[in-house]
């Protein structure tokens, strides 16, 4: 029972390193690729379809500042007021998901970031815990720049077109 206990406990401190590390590290180089990222080229390959991977990092001054302005008006409008977690936007969220309204999400940008770049996608609470953790200390570690950037590299904008630069290339030509 002892060896059970050491072996978590191994386990969950290796995590935090790995985690905590991870942040420190994608603070200050791109993200070359993210867990979504891998799971829709495996999907791809699994449905015999081509693979698409079309992604080409830019730093937030090369990024054009309505880009992140319309970001910000459509997806999280208290983005540079809040610490990662919107409670008012989940409590509404919640409130209309139980009253059969149309299933609508509270994730912020700084989640929706979080959840991007460590993690697959998916519904549940424990998948949600770890968006948490990693909304934290990104909040904490990055900064709403750094997380506003990231967030517009690795955000998918079509079938395997990932960030504002791929995107802008596959549709405007520039």
């Amino acid at each position: 029972m002892l060896y059970i206990w050491k072996l978590i406990l191994k386990i969950v401190m290796w995590f935090f390193i790995i985690s905590i590390s991870s942040v420190i590290i994608f603070k200050f180089l791109p993200i070359p690729f993210t867990p979504f990222m891998i799971k829709r080229c495996i999907m791809q390959k699994v449905n015999d379809e081509e693979i698409k991977l079309n992604k080409e990092w830019k730093s937030t001054d090369q990024i054009s500042n309505n880009l992140k302005l319309a970001v910000i008006s459509c997806e999280d409008q208290r983005f540079q007021e809040h610490n990662g977690f919107d409670f008012e936007a989940i409590k509404k969220a919640m409130f209309e998901n139980e009253n059969g309204k149309r299933l609508r999400g509270g994730s912020t940008i700084s989640q929706q970031t979080a959840k991007n770049v460590f993690l697959l996608d998916g519904r549940n609470y424990i998948r949600k815990a770890f968006e948490a953790y990693f909304t934290f200390l990104i909040e904490l570690i990055w900064g709403k720049d750094r997380i506003m950037e990231c967030y517009l590299n690795v955000i998918e904008f079509g079938n395997g077109i990932y960030g504002a630069e791929a995107a802008s290339q596959f549709y405007f030509k520039k």
